[in-house]
């Protein structure tokens, strides 16, 4: 039988940067057991003040944009640079088993075996595009883990990038170039949210045509009203298969940190971040808190055939059950 982990293992193998106690850790902070739940939150709250010390990047494109090699060839120029590297690449979770389908580590081989690098797909389990809701407390322990660059890489373009938006510094949105309008299929408030565009797949035939749309985002980007950091959102072009552009993109991203460190924005959104997850806790302990009483379970199931045959309205159930609630 194996023994039981205790906290300071967990403490000392993440502050030495042990893989085994870092996925494991990850692992306590995913789960629903509510043992694994206290368990994850005393290992965070002690490791706490060992984290803040990266950059997190926000990774997002249209389907077939080529995160994966993208991020493997913008990874590996990273840890090229002495640098360590968390890749945190949310998966959509199969509806029926509710496991991770993709498998990350097989898309990107070369990072995956790199010592410097560490890729933890996790399953989404039903949160909004793909984010869950753990991906702060991941974060944490890599940070603390000594890993200065974290990737949240998100599933695609949807609502959840302002969840991504809300949890790092720099958001990068990867697009292809293609026939006609660059700026069809693409929805403003993600191009607002940008820091920067990258135009993927430069190379061979499709360069020029690479080229011309870095072009139309380049402009599109400038009729945006400033943003609060003064930074200016960037348009350039990359080959992740030629490995062309990626050392600027690096280069890009670590001008943006020294830009918004020197005019204090960096620190002002994190503490605004943080408190954002803040109000996000109340809101999901509330849920869990609610979903988990016996009466609320009761009044659930006594109602949900009425809604489910038409025979109440659901906001007067709802209010039906609240009223009850109060009066005991």
């Amino acid at each position: 039988m194996q023994k039981e982990i205790n906290i300071n293992q967990y403490i000392d193998g993440i502050l030495e940067s042990n893989i085994s106690y870092i996925s494991k850790a990850i692992t306590l902070v995913e789960s629903t057991n509510l043992k694994h739940q206290e368990k994850a939150q005393e290992i965070i709250n002690s490791i706490l003040k060992y984290s803040g010390n990266s950059i997190r990047i926000g990774i997002t494109g249209v389907p077939g944009v080529g995160k994966s090699t993208f991020i493997e060839s913008f990874g590996l120029e990273i840890v090229n640079q002495n640098n360590k590297l968390a890749v945190l690449a949310v998966d959509p979770s199969s509806q029926i088993s509710k496991g991770s389908i993709l498998g990350d580590k097989t898309r990107m081989e070369k990072l995956s075996i790199h010592p410097s690098a560490f890729i933890r797909p996790s399953p989404s389990s039903g949160s909004l595009g793909g984010i869950t809701k753990k991906t702060r407390e991941s974060i944490i322990i890599c940070e603390a883990a000594g890993y200065n660059y974290i990737l949240v890489e998100t599933v695609g373009v949807g609502q959840s990038e302002t969840l991504v938006h809300e949890l790092t510094d720099f958001f990068l949105l990867l697009m292809l170039a293609g026939a006609g309008d660059e700026l069809q299929g693409i929805k403003r408030g993600i191009m607002e949210m940008a820091d920067a565009i990258i135009i993927t797949k430069a190379d061979g035939a499709n360069f020029e045509k690479a080229k011309l749309a870095r072009a139309e985002y380049a402009n599109a980007l400038h009729l945006f009203p400033p943003t609060i950091s003064n930074w200016i959102p960037e348009a350039h072009v990359c080959s992740s298969v030629e490995n062309k552009g990626i050392n600027e993109i690096v280069a890009m991203i670590d001008k943006y940190k020294n830009h918004t460190t020197i005019n204090n924005y960096f620190n002002l959104k994190r503490e605004q971040q943080n408190k954002q997850w803040f109000h996000q806790a109340i809101n999901d302990k509330i849920i869990e808190n609610f979903y988990a009483n016996e009466l609320v379970k009761n009044q659930i199931n006594q109602f949900e055939s009425l809604v489910e045959k038409n025979q109440i309205n659901p906001y007067e159930a709802i209010k039906l059950i609240f009223n009850d609630i109060i009066k005991k």
